[in-house]
């Protein structure tokens, strides 16, 4: 089995991270969120920024400008119309940052997935 599960890893090296890929992808199963109310979306899809200490504020600009840079975000003009946005904070464990968003209203209108992903505990014992 776990000669199997090497061989998957070697086979598939495109989902994970590298240094071409940050994140990782499977090019042609890019996933669309749905959401279940219509627009104009609810105002608690548009939440503004939390407020942040100067060291956790330069942590986050620096996060942000990566995911910009990589095209995960794109920044929004103050006049333009923006549909949903998510406050992000900066947590530290060991001394290093992490960007975490807030997601929980957001989850609320997001239509779930038909096929969720399986287990992974589930996947490994079949």
């Amino acid at each position: 089995m776990k000669e199997e599960l090497i061989e998957n890893l070697f086979q598939y090296t495109e989902a994970f991270a590298s240094d071409n890929e940050p994140l990782g992808a499977m090019k042609g199963h890019e996933v669309e969120n749905m959401f279940n109310v219509e627009r104009p979306y609810p105002p608690l899809l548009r939440r503004p920024a939390y407020p942040a200490f100067p060291r956790a504020r330069k942590v986050l600009e620096t996060h942000l400008n990566e995911m910009m840079k990589l095209g995960f975000l794109r920044k929004a003009g103050y006049n333009e119309e923006v549909e949903v946005t998510t406050p992000v904070i900066i947590t530290w464990h060991n001394n290093k940052s992490r960007m975490v968003a807030n997601v929980r209203e957001l989850n609320t209108y997001t239509v779930p997935d038909r096929y969720p992903s399986p287990r992974i505990h589930g996947t490994f014992t079949q």
